[in-house]
Order: C-alpha cells, then structure tokens, then sequence
C-alpha cells in the first residue's frame, strides 16, 4: 500500500478518525493502532506481519533479560542473544542467497561444479529498517539509555506504519516516551503535517517518478545504446530521483506522524549543498548515520584508537552501511569509495594546516569571516563540486542491476551522439530538483507561514487542488515503489 494512493488515503483516513476517537482510551487505543499497523504491514504479504511479530516477541524477551538479569554475563547474553537473532533474520533474508551466488560463481571460476542450491526466498518489506531499530532498542536498553518498554508500547515502536517499511529509523527514546504522553488533537501542527505531506508527494510523483520514467529507467536499462549526453543526464537525473524519492517519503512519514500526534527527527538536510562527503553523511538519511555511527562506528573503536584505526573503521562502517543497502556487488563497492572517500578526507582534514571547507566562523558584517583566507569561497566551491561529483559517482553503482552495466554507462560518457531523452522537460525537473538545495529556508518559511495564516477553508481548498494536479500526473505516468521499499 504506497503513500501516494487512493488506497492508501482511505485507510488513513480511517486510522486517523478513529485513533483520535479512542486517545481518551489508550488501552483501547494501543491494540487499534498496533492492528492498523499490522493490517498495513500485512497489504504487502501477511507473512511478513508473523516474521515481524517473532522479531518483536524475541526482541523484547532479549531486552526483558538485559534489563532485569542479576548478573552481568547473564545481560550481556540477552544483548547477544538480539543480536545474532536479527542478524540472522538479514543473513537469511537478505543476504544468504547473494553469499551462495558469490561462493558458486568463485567455483565455476576454478571449474568446481556441484553449485550451492539457492533459497529464493521473497524479502519482507523494510526488514532492514525495523531490525536495525530492534538492535537500537535492545542496545539502549541493555546500556540503560532507555527503559524497558512495556511490551505493547514495544509492538507498536517496531511496526508504526508511517516509518515501518522505509524508516526514518526512529530510536526507541525518540518514540516510546511519547505513548505516555496525553496528545491533544487541538495542539496538531496540521498545517506543518500537510504541508509536509503536500511537499512530499510532490517530489515524489512530479520530480522522482517522471526522471525514472522519462531519463533514468531508460538509459540504466540499456546504456550501451546512448550517447554520453544522455549517460551524464540519467545520473544527474538518478541523484534528484533518488533524494525526491526518499525525501519525498520521509517528509510524508514525518507529516503522517504529526497527525497522529507524534514528532519523528528529520532525515535530510540539503545532502547536495554538503562541501565534502562527511558533511553529506551529516545531512543524507540522518537517521541512518547516526546508527552507523552510534551501533557500529564508536563501538569498532571509533576514532579512539590511532590514526590507521579510524580510517578502518570508517571503511568498515561504510562497507557495512552499503551491504545494509543491498545484497550486491554494487551496494558494497558504493560504500567502500564512500568509506574510503571519508578516510581521506579524515587525514586530509588531520594535517596541521588543513584547511576545512565545512568549517564555520561568525560572519564580519560587510566583510570575510574572521579567519578566512582569500579565496576560501573558491575553494568551498570547488569542494562542493568535487563532493556532488564523487556522490554522483556512487550513485551510478547504486542504481545499477550489476557492476557491468555500471561501467558501461560511465564508459558512455565520453560518447557523442544525439540525445532525444534530454528534453527541456528533464532539464527542467533536474534543475528543479536541484533547486531544492539552495540555501533558501527563509523563503520556504514564509511559504508555509502563508499557508499557516490561511482559513482553515482555503487551506482545505489549496490542498484539494493540489491533491487533484498530483493525482491527475499519478493516474497518468503510475506510482512507482519507493526505492527504499527493497531494502
């Protein structure tokens, strides 16, 4: 059941009269929400709700035991005892047929026959996302960063359906303390959540499905048969694609939770404006990075233990975070330049006279920055190029079925040709999508403020309009998965 439907806006509506209905009745409340959430889950395949509910069972027994052992061996256990359950619940789901397609391409290479039988099992919609968060809970719990939730607030945590199939991956602390709190339907930011929910169907059905439809499906589909205009446009394209459609599904996310009455974090913030790959990670899919960085990262050692240390670590972090992504040659080599992109510019950021693009000083009035060298504007223009290009780069091996077609598509680039596909239409939605970048939030302030100040009939109008152009160009073109939705 995508966001962008009719299907999809029935149910909510539904959800959302009836939870306001029974918020004065929370036990009442907490088993309607939790079956919402099921049923929604369960659209997909109802057999993925019985794996999400064993996830839920072990993982709070796992807590239960972590929380309350006498010993600390016997807590420890339990926090093992989680983990290796969830790992395995991606080993098996995720990954198991990608290591026997890898170990039987390996012995045909040396001519060993007798090749390993693949499972082919179907993967359950947004299994990494809630079983990253089951390790988060039972960690956190286990480091006592957050309490042992009561085992209804725990189920309704693991499967909320605005975050379940494509996060933001929420920490239990971020959400579990707000089912103990009284929510007031009069103190719903509702202009805030429409227009965030407005915001993020557009970049989804406007922006992401009609670069997929008209640019990248294309070419990634057959790169051998365009020429290097075309090649350059479909990876520009595939960069507003990718950052419209998951931002577009994350803003509705957020927009959703509001009107039930919770606050998820954001998980974007300008990713094409960052000056050097630490500062993308600081803004693309946040959440993520700061699981990497709290669940994997610090725990490897961080940066705690030398220099050589930490570029490791850093490339593990972000070999890992690719595999998460997919199980794929592909996904791997995306985040190991990531990895090892980090890894230098952490050394090149450690040299005693480095400079540091990302680095801020107070403005002088009518001057530079106190400290800032001539032409460090230059210079943060040139690290922003070179950073958008490097992103650009990975995201060609992460839209790619397989490495070949990879190398193909960036062997086009030097190809001259005629480019059909290029038209001003695709011009446009890429330089409109890029737009979204620019240092502008004042004016989308005062946007949103605008809306704010409307009746709540012309809001109800504005909004209806818009809902009709976005279902007219969905009825059109179709709504695609969100890209997310596969891992």
């Amino acid at each position: 059941m995508l966001f962008p439907t009719v299907q999809f806006a029935a149910f909510f509506a539904v959800v959302f009269a009836v939870s306001w209905r029974l918020m004065p009745n929370q036990r009442a409340w907490r088993r309607f929400i939790l079956a919402a959430s099921y049923f929604f889950y369960g659209c997909a395949d109802w057999r993925f709700v019985l794996l999400l509910i064993a996830s839920t069972a072990v993982n709070q027994v796992a807590a239960t035991v972590a929380a309350r052992a006498k010993t600390v061996v016997a807590r420890q256990a339990g926090l093992a005892a989680a983990i290796v359950f969830d790992l395995s619940v991606l080993a098996v789901f995720k990954y198991f047929d990608f290591f026997i397609g890898s170990v039987n391409q390996m012995l045909g290479v040396f001519g060993l026959g007798a090749p390993l039988q693949l499972l082919n099992i179907a993967l359950p919609v947004g299994v990494s996302f809630y079983t990253f968060q089951a390790i988060s809970y039972v960690t956190d719990v286990y480091r006592g960063r957050c309490p042992l939730a009561r085992p209804m607030d725990y189920a309704i945590y693991a499967s909320f359906f605005p975050h379940l199939v494509a996060g933001p991956i929420v920490r239990p602390g971020e959400f579990i303390p707000q089912l103990g709190r009284p929510r007031d339907p009069a103190r719903i930011p509702a202009s805030r959540a429409l227009s965030l929910i407005a915001c993020g169907l557009f970049k989804k059905v406007v922006l992401a499905d009609l670069l997929a439809t008209r640019i990248v499906d294309p070419v990634f589909g057959a790169p051998a048969a365009h020429c290097g205009v075309e090649a350059a446009a479909a990876i520009y394209g595939y960069a507003v694609q990718i950052y419209c459609d998951f931002s577009g599904y994350t803003d509705m996310a957020i927009g959703l939770a509001l009107l039930l009455g919770f606050r998820f974090p954001i998980n974007f913030d300008r990713p094409y404006a960052a000056t050097g790959l630490q500062d993308f990670w600081r803004r693309w899919h946040m959440t993520l990075s700061r699981w990497l960085r709290d669940y994997l990262y610090i725990p490897l050692g961080g940066s705690r233990r030398g220099l050589r240390r930490t570029y490791l670590n850093l490339m593990l972090t972000m070999l890992l975070g690719g595999l998460w992504h997919g199980a794929a040659w592909t996904f791997v080599l995306w985040g190991g330049i990531h990895g090892g992109g980090l890894a230098v510019q952490r050394w090149w950021s450690d040299r005693p006279s480095a400079w540091r693009p990302g680095k801020r000083s107070e403005e002088r009035p009518g001057g530079r920055n106190p400290g800032e060298r001539p032409g460090s504007a230059l210079r943060r223009a040139a690290c922003w190029l070179l950073t958008f290009h490097i992103v650009c780069l990975t995201w060609v091996f992460f839209r790619a079925p397989d490495l070949g077609t990879a190398f193909t598509l960036l062997g086009r680039l030097a190809v001259p040709g005629p480019a059909p596909l290029v038209t001003p239409t695709v011009i446009i939605m890429i330089i409109g999508g890029l737009a979204t970048q620019l240092p502008l939030p004042g004016m989308w302030r005062q946007l949103r403020d605008r809306f704010v100040l409307l009746p709540a009939a012309a809001q109800g109008v504005t909004l209806g309009i818009f809902l009709v152009v976005i279902s007219a160009i969905a009825d059109q073109q179709g709504v695609a998965p969100f890209i997310y939705f596969r891992f």
